[in-house]
């Protein structure tokens, strides 16, 4: 299904208003679990289009390895260097705790690499998130993470995951996906089998879908109901085809990251009352929040390669974020005044 009419009209009611009625905060609180000794640039990506695209707060939790890097990119980011190869988990999971009470949206994967420690580190976050009923965003060796176990996961509908091309397939094969399977239905599938996590298949058009018909999905819905009884099953799937740039440069992943995990935050921030109408049913949000994150991050390719061509880097695509913004949604939109 294209994006409709309808949908868009749901993303904007998901704006927090620009009209001076919000204190810091309330816009959106955001953190990026990610940054090992070889990645510092994903976790960078991610959190600061948390805040171009307009969080107020980006907090990026990584190892004292990365955190230097990451602070040198940026005094407008709170890096966390709490991931210590050498803690006992005894000894983080407080910390963490501490941190995640104050956010909104968890975003893991940008940067975590695959070693022992950063991999554990990273369930215990997402166990944590899901106990405090925060959205979470996963990406990257995220998805390796929940490949090797997808109970972390699995049933959490307040969830998206956001694989490219070949990490889809791998994690499509390991469910146990027909690759017979038609293409525009794989996404849909694969997000009954994860229990209506919300899937955005990154590629030429991307595919958002969000899947909760099937029995485990019903199981998780039950089980959630009791503290949420917007969560009824939803099965939709919405296509974007929103011109982006020519080139795929490395990082535009973690941009994207960025844009759905803010507007989660802005969702959770919604859902909490802090602003609109309180009509969009919480069940919708990780998909709006999907779709919106997508049309903004392929606009900002668009304007980041009509200005550099060839030559376009991740980097490059950071100042668009906000005129992206603007181009998809208008100035200072806010959907409560629809």
């Amino acid at each position: 299904m294209p994006i409709s009419r309808t949908i868009v009209e749901q993303i904007k009611r998901l704006i927090p208003p620009l009209d001076g009625t919000l204190h810091k905060g309330q816009s959106g609180r955001v953190g990026v679990l990610g940054g090992a000794l070889d990645y510092t640039g994903a976790p960078f990506f991610a959190a600061i289009s948390a805040l171009r695209f307009g969080a107020d707060l980006s907090h990026v939790i990584c190892s004292p390895t990365a955190a230097g890097a990451i602070k040198s990119y940026s005094p407008d980011l709170i890096v966390h260097p709490i991931l210590n190869e050498n803690s006992s988990s005894e000894t983080v999971k407080p910390e963490l705790q501490s941190i995640l009470s104050r956010l909104h949206v968890l975003i893991v994967g940008p940067g975590l690499g695959r070693e022992s420690y950063m991999q554990s580190y990273a369930k215990m976050a997402v166990s944590i998130a899901r106990e405090r009923g925060m959205f979470i965003v996963l990406d990257a060796d995220g998805l390796y993470m929940i490949g090797q176990d997808i109970s972390v996961i699995k049933g959490y509908r307040r969830a998206v995951i956001t694989p490219n091309v070949v990490e889809f397939k791998r994690l499509s094969e390991l469910l146990g996906v027909d690759p017979g399977t038609p293409s525009d239905l794989r996404a849909a599938l694969v997000s009954r089998i994860l229990g209506g996590v919300t899937v955005l298949e990154k590629g030429a058009i991307d595919i958002i879908s969000t899947d909760s018909t099937g029995e485990e999905a019903s199981l998780a819905a039950s089980q959630i109901a009791a503290a949420d009884s917007q969560f009824e099953k939803v099965k939709e799937t919405v296509h974007v085809d929103v011109e982006g740039g020519l080139k795929r440069c490395g990082g535009q992943g973690d941009v994207l990251s960025g844009c759905v995990g803010t507007f989660m935050a802005w969702g959770r921030c919604y859902e909490d009352g802090a602003f609109g109408d309180h009509k969009i049913p919480t069940s919708r949000i990780p998909l709006l929040a999907a779709v919106g994150g997508s049309m903004v991050t392929r606009t900002a390719s668009r304007f980041a390669f009509a200005k550099n061509g060839r030559s376009v880097v991740t980097e490059d695509m950071i100042p668009e974020v906000g005129k992206a913004f603007t181009q998809v949604f208008g100035p200072h939109h806010h959907g409560g005044n629809l």
